[in-house]
């Protein structure tokens, strides 16, 4: 794999802001889910954003996807929404007798599924295949799905009425989870003065074809074995932790050395350091781990697992013959 030239990197750089300049031009909150979801872009990855209603989810989605000029689609998910309202299903034409296929929402680059956890596990399960394997099944014929292609769901806590957890196999394959809490009193304040303001008309500042470039030039990203080291130390932590039922899996480790090179290159690095891994790890492993019956419904004490992994887990750099 090539390194890297630096003027690469600046130019990526420079891209990936004019992204954010133009979300944010509609979208007043953290910076901090936006930078997840640019990384998640970068690594190929998907992301899940939780928070309770009216916190400016599907805003941020819907401007992410506009700024990125990439075809999107948006699935609203119900108690009665089935898998094939997702993949789409053959539709019998009564003039010639044939059937041809009919194209669910999935077959976009930029899904949005809108409040993932209302529908039941067996219509969440129609976007597994998808999300991992960039391809739907529909009849026993194999589709692929167009690329870049980037799933952005969006996430009620649990414990609200008429939604269902989302099960494992499903939230693993999520690289990052990003909890949107409520917004500071500062920007709920100019939130409301542009309220009844017309919003700007956003403005396409990517194509699919940059996207699968950018995508490249994070993958190409160096990295130190002691750092695939390192990672592998922070996921192997919690599978041995007491208080975890089932730890990060081996896509985890994956997910965060690739998040990690999206970090680099969003901070315009054409290498890995050790603060990347650290950045992203809270997103990318909190969200996968399946805690003991006395804390599995308690997301602070996952993320208090993966922040003791981050103090007792050190990063040694290995001594290397010249």
């Amino acid at each position: 794999m090539s390194a890297v030239a630096t003027n690469e990197i600046a130019a990526a750089k420079e891209r990936l802001e004019d992204v954010r300049r133009e979300v944010q031009r509609t979208y007043i909150g953290s910076g901090k889910a936006l930078e997840m979801m640019l990384a998640s872009l970068l690594a190929r990855g998907h992301v899940l954003l939780e928070g309770v209603p009216g916190v400016a989810k599907t805003t941020l989605v819907k401007a992410f996807a506009t700024a990125l000029g990439m075809l999107s689609r948006r699935i609203q998910f119900t108690p009665d929404l089935l898998p094939a309202d997702i993949t789409g299903t053959y539709v019998l034409s009564p003039k010639d007798g044939t059937f041809t296929l009919r194209a669910g929402p999935i077959f976009a680059n930029v899904v949005l599924a809108d409040e993932i956890n209302r529908a039941p596990a067996k219509t969440q399960s129609a976007l597994l295949e998808a999300m991992q394997e960039r391809q739907v099944t529909i009849e026993g014929d194999r589709f692929e799905l167009p690329l870049p292609f980037l799933v952005l769901a969006t996430q009620n806590p649990i414990d609200l009425e008429g939604t269902y957890p989302l099960p494992e196999a499903q939230i693993d394959r999520f690289l990052v989870r990003v909890p949107m809490g409520y917004p500071t009193a500062r920007e709920e304040a100019q939130m409301l003065k542009t309220h009844t303001v017309d919003p700007p008309q956003l403005r396409a500042v990517l194509s699919p074809t940059d996207v699968v470039a950018l995508q490249g030039i994070a993958q190409r990203i160096y990295v130190e074995d002691d750092l695939h080291d390192y990672a592998v130390s922070i996921t192997t932590f919690t599978r041995t932790h007491p208080r975890v039922a089932l730890g990060c899996s081996p896509r985890a480790s994956l997910g965060l050395i690739n998040a990690g090179k999206a970090w680099a290159l969003i901070n315009g690095r054409p290498f890995m350091v050790p603060d990347d891994v650290r950045a992203v790890a809270m997103n990318c492993l909190a969200h996968r781990l399946v805690m003991t019956a006395d804390a599995e419904s308690d997301m602070k004490a996952r993320e208090h697992v993966i922040e003791e992994a981050l103090t007792k887990v050190g990063y040694r750099r290995g001594v290397r013959a010249v």
